[in-house]
């Protein structure tokens, strides 16, 4: 399975450095270039199916990209959603203490396990198809991190992912996946 990975837009949350966790967030202006600037670099790539996170932000940038793919399906899962801030939510990145998290916040551990879930449920379905997932920073890295088959520890050593950055990679039943792009915004320069 090729696998297509992009982040949505940069929101008004993002801006202000606010935590959005699991809120829908507000593409900027500048988001919203973003997303034609992405949906104009896939334009013309084969893709068979999409499936995006039901957060706003990552559902406005699919629906951007889909509409240079009107035939092909899209669906809005909750697998792909950014990760539970739980109360870290609408604060300061900048702020918080990430050594000594909350209970209420999803672990690195969790969202690695729906990443890696959903990937091998994609994977069963499509096999042999060129597959999008639209999604956000945190759940992209967890997906990364399940690619190349590292532990959740490892998800705070990736950078970040910048906003309608792509990643392309390679699925394979044996588990040695192959990577071909990584965190690309060619498309934004």
């Amino acid at each position: 399975m090729k696998l297509i990975l992009v982040r949505h837009g940069e929101t008004i949350e993002n801006k202000k450095n606010i935590l959005q966790g699991q809120n829908p967030g507000r593409l900027s202006r500048r988001g919203i270039e973003q997303g034609k600037k992405l949906a104009l670099r896939l334009k013309n790539v084969k893709i068979d199916i999409i499936y995006s996170s039901d957060l706003k932000r990552a559902a406005d940038t699919a629906k951007m990209i889909a509409k240079y793919h009107p035939k092909i399906p899209i669906h809005f899962v909750k697998e792909l959603r950014e990760a539970d801030l739980g109360s870290y939510t609408g604060k300061n990145w900048r702020k918080v203490d990430w050594k000594n998290k909350p209970d209420d916040v999803e672990s690195s551990e969790s969202m690695q396990g729906r990443a890696k879930k959903f990937l091998d449920k994609v994977y069963d379905k499509h096999p042999d198809n060129t597959v999008l997932f639209v999604g956000h920073n945190g759940i992209n890295l967890a997906l990364i991190n399940v690619i190349q088959n590292k532990p959740p520890d490892k998800i705070v050593k990736i950078e970040s992912q910048k906003n309608t950055a792509v990643n392309i990679f390679e699925i394979r039943e044996d588990k040695n996946h192959v990577i071909h792009l990584l965190n690309c915004v060619k498309h934004l320069e």
